[in-house]
């Protein structure tokens, strides 16, 4: 089976108890935290800065995964790798000279990835593949979590992963948006290895118990177990 990731959302976590949240999540089996970080000006929604990843970082040893919706993207990479940041990818549109981001994320000692919304080309990838490490298709539009899933980013994952597999490269091909029990399966059978997932864990786990997210990654985990 594929080494299939679950990166849970923080953008819908409880953040009055964010440290308890991250805990908890992670060890329910999730593997990654996912870090949104929203702009007001690249996206319509204002979030969560350097400051956050700071915090959460004596937390866990789980890769922290920063998605930059930010305009212009540089000036903040350095203040996310310092605080912790493991992965840090961003929108090409949000940046005037893409390899040279892609070369900054790396120079302060983070994996690169770069980020596809839903009308974004892939052409972006014909020139920088042979040094990113991370894929992020967008199954909804970014700015906002409990958005309903795309079916078309399907078939850019695929896309996306035929092109992966045709360079011969380690790239992690992540989506996020809308992922949740009954349609991770079908989403990684299109190729995804990494889900990002929002509400589908945190609401889930509030509407029993708040501190206990086993149920949800498990049956998350039950659903690629089919693939």
């Amino acid at each position: 089976m594929a080494n299939y990731r679950i990166a849970p959302s923080i953008l819908s976590a409880n953040f009055a108890k964010l440290g308890e949240e991250i805990t908890a999540v992670i060890a329910s089996g999730a593997d990654i935290i996912h870090f949104d970080v929203m702009d007001n000006h690249y996206v319509p929604n204002l979030t969560i800065g350097p400051l956050v990843c700071e915090a959460i970082r004596p937390l866990t040893k789980a890769i922290i995964d920063v998605h930059l919706m930010v305009e212009p993207v540089d000036r903040i990479v350095p203040d996310f790798a310092k605080a912790g940041a493991n992965i840090i990818s961003f929108h090409p549109e949000a940046s005037r000279h893409i390899d040279r981001t892609i070369g900054l994320i790396k120079e302060q000692g983070c994996k690169a990835g770069l980020v596809f919304n839903p009308a974004t080309p892939l052409h972006y990838l014909d020139h920088v593949l042979d040094k990113i490490d991370l894929v992020l298709i967008m199954s909804v539009n970014p700015g906002f979590g409990g958005q309903k899933f795309i079916p078309e980013a399907l078939n850019k994952l695929r896309a996306v992963r035929a092109r992966i597999d045709a360079c011969g490269r380690d790239i992690m091909l992540e989506v996020d948006g809308g992922v949740k029990v009954d349609n991770i399966a079908e989403i990684a059978r299109a190729g995804a290895d990494a889900f990002v997932a929002g509400s589908a864990i945190f609401s889930a786990g509030k509407d029993s118990d708040p501190h206990r997210y086993d149920t949800v990654v498990g049956a998350l985990r039950a659903e690629l177990a089919k693939v």
